[in-house]
């Protein structure tokens, strides 16, 4: 059923336009056959969502293949190349936050949070064992890679009436469809910026109020 919905998402631009109804017919199954797995649509969406996680931190271990000492824009390049290869949880990740976690049961939600946490941290400690970026460093460097690739996924999947507009406007959808390349790009601004600054020194932050004082 995860592939059913996973397939129609794709298919039809989005999760936004994907039904229970849709999903059960794509699956082979009886309409109220979701009922036994799932709750609602919602907790399906969930479930696609964790199994999104599963599978980043599998793609960015095959991206990595071993190897150390990375500059901190080739990880950047690693974390935009293999979010951007499942637009379906690019797409999702604006979801969960929105509605998604908030309409199942709390344990359900506990166990979404729990394992992607999980895979999260998987990805995290991958990430600095294969570079010269510190954890706290690559916990940014993810952190902006969530924000911009749920954002950026929705502005290059425009509606039928925002595509018609960038037909007439041409300069208008060139900046919202460049969704791979322009996510690369502030990644690798992001995690060479990251790498660059230095962690302030308690010392020194004491030093400098004294002589404010």
């Amino acid at each position: 059923m995860l592939d059913a919905a996973e397939s129609l998402a794709q298919e039809l631009g989005g999760v936004r336009f994907v039904t229970v109804a849709a999903v059960t017919e794509h699956a082979g199954l009886h309409r109220t056959g979701v009922r036994r797995y799932y709750a609602n649509k919602e907790e399906l969406f969930l479930e696609l969502a964790e199994r999104g996680w599963y599978q980043w931190r599998d793609a960015i271990r095959a991206g990595l293949c071993n190897q150390t000492g990375l500059e901190s824009k080739d990880v950047a390049e690693v974390v935009a190349d293999t979010i951007t290869s499942l637009p379906v949880f690019c797409d999702l990740l604006t979801h969960v936050t929105l509605s998604l976690e908030g309409s199942v049961d709390m344990e359900r939600a506990r166990r979404y949070k729990t394992n992607a946490f999980a895979a999260h941290d998987d990805i995290v400690a991958a990430l600095v064992q294969a570079s010269s970026m510190t954890t706290e460093q690559i916990q940014n460097l993810l952190a902006t890679t969530i924000m911009l690739a749920a954002g950026f996924w929705q502005v290059s999947h425009p509606t039928p009436t925002l595509a018609r507009l960038y037909e007439q406007v041409p300069e208008w959808g060139h900046v919202a469809l460049d969704f791979g390349p322009r996510l690369r790009h502030l990644l690798q601004a992001t995690a060479v910026g990251l790498a660059g600054m230095a962690a302030p020194r308690s010392g020194n932050v004491s030093k400098k109020r004294g002589k404010r004082e």
